[in-house]
């Protein structure tokens, strides 16, 4: 009896199985979180850069045959750099003043972009993947020269 109750006394090299416990414990939802907010963060830079792009380049088009042609080759472009899904995409295009034809000369010209990310690892089965998407959306403007569309 006696020598089974020194050995459970004993906390020798214990503080070395409770480290690397602890450590697995915190470290798995950390690295979890920082591969999530990495996905996050770069579908959110792309679509701010695609609604930006595409709202410069509308702006500074010579009329909407160009600004058309230039926009979805920018939209493009921004699309597959920064490796979103096309199909999860959606491009809007609105003009101020209301009213008026978009784009037109001296309009502001607005541009919104919304896509979602899916968390990473998370599994198709029963749609839970569909469950836990992250929706984002980024919008720019760019004002339209009152010269546009003449030249």
């Amino acid at each position: 009896m006696r020598r089974w109750n020194r050995w459970a006394r004993n906390d020798e090299g214990s503080a070395a199985l409770e480290f690397i416990t602890v450590g697995v414990i915190l470290l798995v939802p950390l690295a979890y979180l920082v591969i999530t907010l990495g996905a996050v963060q770069e579908t959110l830079l792309g679509a701010e850069a695609a609604a930006r792009h595409t709202a410069r380049v509308i702006g500074q088009a010579e009329d909407a045959g160009a600004a058309a042609e230039r926009g979805d080759a920018v939209l493009a472009g921004v699309i597959e750099e920064y490796g979103m899904d096309t199909e999860n995409v959606d491009v809007s295009m609105t003009c101020t003043p209301a009213g008026s034809e978009c784009p037109s000369a001296g309009a502001t010209v607005i541009i919104t972009v919304s896509t979602h990310v899916s968390l990473p690892f998370v599994p198709e089965i029963f749609g839970l993947d569909r469950a836990t998407q992250i929706p984002l959306q980024a919008a720019a403007a760019q004002k339209v020269s009152r010269l546009w569309g003449a030249g």
